[in-house]
């Protein structure tokens, strides 16, 4: 069941060449001028944004894209049709390097369109060669060829909100949980891991799993996961309240994130203590004190307990109203 999550993809683009003028002449005696019609725009191509992360993937086999060319003009004054524009789907969050200059644009959101290989313009039939001295033109002009790119797709966003923790932390359960709302997106085989993702009304939670100490450095979870969570606005930390030393948890975490790259430690986050049901109130209550010490604000949940779960969906919710879905 498991498939690759494709995030990485390079291929060459053939926007199409524009068509050739026609020479033609009108076959009505009295008015031999000339009908030759121009020839029609070969077809862009744009890179349009979308919600499913896993647009890249039918481009993985696709080397090259050919765009459709423009038509010959005719005669009768009958220009060649343009061709039809080719919109090719790519997950919002995809970077777009030009191979050949190094220029990078990229799509933020879905319904994001950028232009990245020009059509040609079609060729001037005959009839737009006349003039009082040239009654009967023969001249009309090849279309321009269309633009050939070499393009890599690299697709940097993968959640709004990352859950990170040590592997005991609780992740998947508070996925499943949430996301039984929305619809299940379904899990990834990395190398050597499986991040979770799900959808929560259109916002999607992604589980980084367990940082393992040392993930920074490539080992374990690997830096190709961890690059995806650059870009995740929120990060969800869950700590265990079954932990010995839930600060020390917490800290060794954060320094695994500061590790690979310090502005992650910069993001906005908010601080769980994961399974609160299921120690005495005492511990409990000791464990958010310890927290406090270190000025971490730390909210108990647990996934028995309705209540505490509105406390992490308002945090959602308000993340989706800003994202306007």
């Amino acid at each position: 069941m498991h498939s690759m999550l494709i995030d990485e993809v390079t291929m060459k683009l053939h926007a199409g060449n524009g068509g050739r003028g026609a020479v033609a002449f009108n076959k009505v005696k009295l008015m031999l001028g000339p009908t030759g019609g121009d020839g029609g725009r070969g077809a862009s191509i744009y890179l349009e944004g979308v919600a499913d992360i896993n647009a890249l993937k039918p481009f993985a086999s696709r080397k090259e894209i050919q765009a459709k060319n423009g038509g010959n003009g005719r005669g009768q004054f009958i220009d060649g049709p343009d061709g039809a524009d080719l919109i090719l789907k790519v997950p919002a969050g995809t970077r777009i390097v030009n191979v050949e200059t190094g220029y990078v644009q990229e799509i933020t959101r879905t319904g994001e369109r950028v232009l990245v290989a020009g059509g040609g313009k079609g060729g001037r039939g005959n009839f737009k060669f006349r003039s009082s001295t040239n009654t009967s033109p023969k001249e009309f002009e090849e279309g321009t060829e269309g633009d050939t790119m070499t393009y890599r797709l690299e697709l940097r966003l993968i959640a709004d909100v990352g859950l990170v923790g040590l592997p005991n932390a609780g992740k998947s359960s508070l996925l499943n949980e949430l996301t039984a709302a929305g619809a299940k997106v379904g899990s990834y085989a990395f190398t050597t891991l499986e991040p979770n993702l799900g959808a929560y009304y259109g916002l999607i939670i992604a589980d980084i799993p367990g940082l393992i100490e040392g993930a920074s450095e490539g080992k374990g979870l690997g830096v190709k996961f961890l690059k995806h969570i650059e870009r995740t606005k929120t990060l969800f930390h869950l700590v265990s309240v079954e932990s010995d030393d839930v600060v020390h948890d917490y800290e060794t975490v954060r320094s695994e994130l500061k590790k690979y790259n310090p502005a992650l430690c910069e993001k906005e986050e908010h601080v769980f203590l994961t399974k609160s049901d299921s120690v005495p109130q005492t511990e409990l209550t000791e464990k958010l004190a310890a927290f406090k010490k270190k000025k971490i604000v730390a909210t108990p949940i647990s996934i028995l307990d309705e209540n505490t779960l509105d406390e992490v969906k308002k945090i959602l919710n308000s993340i989706k109203d800003e994202k306007g879905l």
